[in-house]
């Protein structure tokens, strides 16, 4: 009898443009997590702003990177090419670096953000279609797995590296940011000498990708999945909330990192193998279980000054590598080859506008209820999406 293949083996037929564009992704997220694990205490401590400000402006950075997506991704259909826009993306997020060492106030912080943010729209789609035009079918789950996961190491690399620069700089947080420019070119380079678009395997869409005859052919199933992202969008609010409930335990200012290192190292450890999971098991049973998680996280969220907050990021960090690329591979398998990139682009329209109104509301529960408020709203927005996706089965 033959012996079941060993999970090795399903690395190694992994092509080597995923792995490229995973080192890509970990590169920038070095860059980006560096900053932004200590941006929201930046922006409180020394800017001065409030909860409700910072909500708004997490809100509106990364609502405006998912619904840029949709451009990039429709035009990247129309062109027939997706690496000249991912180029294009993560350049313009690497040039928007210096501008949060140089901030001297909310303004341009809020300039940066955004920019940084237009560049990752740019680079999304077309970069989440590179992948599935690479990827063979039956390895999409594991590919888009092993890319997040590559993603979310350098997420948690990048507040490790921020916690121990602020150790030993003395809480200098402009220093450190400075330092966040490296990996952010870094990432550039090794995109353009590092991945090759295939030949052939991608046509230019026929006519306007986003006209109705096109949009048409996206069955039914791909309009579940974009449903299903945006209430699980609503239900999660940005993670910048995270690190300001650890901040009002009395933890350090420079071990606040610690947040999204504890947050992504789980993410990242788990990312790949719950995307090869998803090549073989239900994927509805997959995302209730991610939602159950979320539920559980949330629950301990809400108790504020307690050791169970860690215990809540871990749940978070599991929810995120359950259901992120999961819903990325479902995209994938639905949409037709020459509308991925429109396909990704819709999707992501529709989560950036609830990461819009998700965030925002976060901030004005904070800041008139206070912390508890905030998750046990995320918790009863999630027990919905989980009563929406149990109604499916």
């Amino acid at each position: 009898m033959k012996p079941p293949t060993a999970p090795a083996s399903t690395l190694r037929r992994i092509p080597r443009g995923i792995w490229a564009l995973g080192l890509v992704s970990l590169c920038m997220d070095v860059s980006s997590e560096l900053i932004h694990s200590l941006l929201p205490v930046f922006m409180v401590t020394t800017l001065g702003a409030s909860a409700l400000t910072l909500g708004l402006v997490e809100g509106a950075a990364e609502s405006v990177a998912l619904i840029v997506k949709v451009f990039s991704g429709v035009f990247s259909d129309y062109w027939g090419k997706r690496k000249p826009l991912a180029l294009l993306g993560y350049g313009m997020a690497a040039l928007t670096k210096p501008l949060f060492a140089l901030a001297p106030g909310m303004g341009m912080v809020l300039t940066a953000r955004l920019l940084d943010r237009v560049g990752k729209g740019i680079r999304g789609a077309p970069r989440d279609a590179l992948v599935a035009d690479i990827a063979p079918p039956d390895l999409r789950g594991a590919a888009f797995g092993l890319r997040q996961s590559l993603d979310t190491v350098g997420a948690f690399l990048g507040p490790l590296l921020a916690m121990g620069l602020m150790l030993a700089w003395h809480d200098d947080f402009r220093a450190v940011f400075w330092i966040a420019v490296i990996p952010a070119f870094l990432a550039v380079l090794l995109l353009y000498f590092g991945v090759e678009e295939p030949e052939g395997c991608v046509h230019p869409a026929r006519g306007n990708p986003i006209s109705r005859a096109n949009l048409a052919r996206l069955p039914m199933a791909y309009w579940w999945v974009v449903a299903a992202g945006a209430i699980l969008t609503l239900a999660r609010f940005s993670e910048a909330f995270l690190v300001l409930c650890v901040r009002d335990t009395g933890l350090p200012l420079s071990l606040t990192p610690l947040v999204m290192i504890v947050m992504n190292l789980v993410y990242s450890a788990c990312a790949y193998p719950f995307g090869k999971l998803a090549d073989s098991q239900s994927s509805n049973r997959l995302l209730m279980i991610g939602v159950a998680l979320l539920i559980g996280a949330d629950a301990l969220l809400a108790q504020p000054g307690s050791t169970a907050i860690w215990a809540g990021i871990v749940l978070w960090g599991l929810h995120m590598a359950m259901t992120q690329g999961l819903l990325a591979a479902l995209i994938a398998h639905t949409a037709p080859a020459d509308l991925r990139g429109t396909a990704f682009g819709c999707f992501n329209l529709l989560s950036g506008l609830t990461m819009l109104i998700a965030s925002t509301l976060a901030g004005v529960l904070w800041e008139n209820w206070g912390a508890p408020a905030t998750f046990i709203a995320g918790g009863i927005f999630s027990a919905v999406a989980l009563l929406l996706l149990g109604l499916r089965r």
